[in-house]
């Protein structure tokens, strides 16, 4: 589903590298954490894969899409089957929770008759059903955290890019966040999760790909991310 090869970004007036030769393959459904200090190059390559970013050498690959070859014209063909949430949560206060949601429908022009069983099913998915008449300034910032990601997913994207989304809240807010990002990952969706909390890793253990200075140091399967949990902490993240 994704393909990164052999992917660099410098800056040319400085020479330094955001990422220098990364090259990683996602599968469709894989929940992937990726980890690293900050500016080891995380926000870069997550926005190279909805083509905010365009690298200086090598290709990315997003389904059919070789996102950096699009023309800018051709991008909102390929962030409709994007959805992208940040640690700013970026809502518009004069707009209720539910017009919030909606508003990415009306502009990517999806018919007036879908869009609200489309905005009430993505609230339900994140537990604020309640809050769809509410207006951003009375919800707390873990549940406006949770109005971004319904805005994310309301029309239903293969890949869900989430950067340092819990960097903002509370460690019982966030773990409550993780919990969600895995639950929309269950129904298919493709998540990545930029973060440098490496404790989430051993709470809901998944895929880790770890950056270092812009290049791939090191990339784990669950698998062996359990078994290395299993080795430091005993039987029970065995699964």
């Amino acid at each position: 589903m994704i393909r990164l090869i052999s992917v660099s970004n410098y800056y040319k007036k400085t020479d330094t590298k955001s990422l220098e030769q990364v090259s990683v393959d996602i599968d469709q459904g894989e929940f992937v954490y990726l980890i690293g200090k900050s500016g080891s190059g995380k926000s870069t390559l997550l926005k190279t894969l909805y083509g905010q970013v365009r690298p200086t050498e090598g290709h990315v690959v997003f389904d059919s899409f070789v996102v950096n070859q699009l023309k800018n014209h051709e991008l909102h063909q390929l962030r409709r089957q994007v959805g992208v949430v940040f640690q700013e949560y970026n809502l518009l206060d004069y707009m209720t929770v539910f017009e919030n949601v909606a508003y990415v429908l009306e502009v990517t022009g999806v018919e007036a008759s879908l869009i609200e069983d489309m905005v009430m099913e993505a609230l339900e998915t994140v537990g604020l059903k309640h809050k769809a008449l509410d207006f951003p300034e009375n919800c707390s910032g873990g549940e406006q955290q949770r109005i971004a990601i319904a805005r994310a997913i309301v029309h239903k994207p293969k890949l869900l890019i989430a950067d340092e989304p819990t960097g903002s809240l509370d460690p019982k807010t966030s773990w409550k966040m993780l919990r969600l990002l895995h639950k929309i990952n269950k129904t298919g969706t493709t998540v990545i999760m930029a973060t440098h909390e490496q404790h989430f890793v051993h709470q809901m253990p998944s895929r880790v790909i770890q950056l270092e200075n812009g290049k791939v140091r090191s990339d784990r399967s669950k698998n062996h991310t359990l078994l290395i949990l299993n080795n430091t902490m005993g039987e029970y993240y065995v699964v």
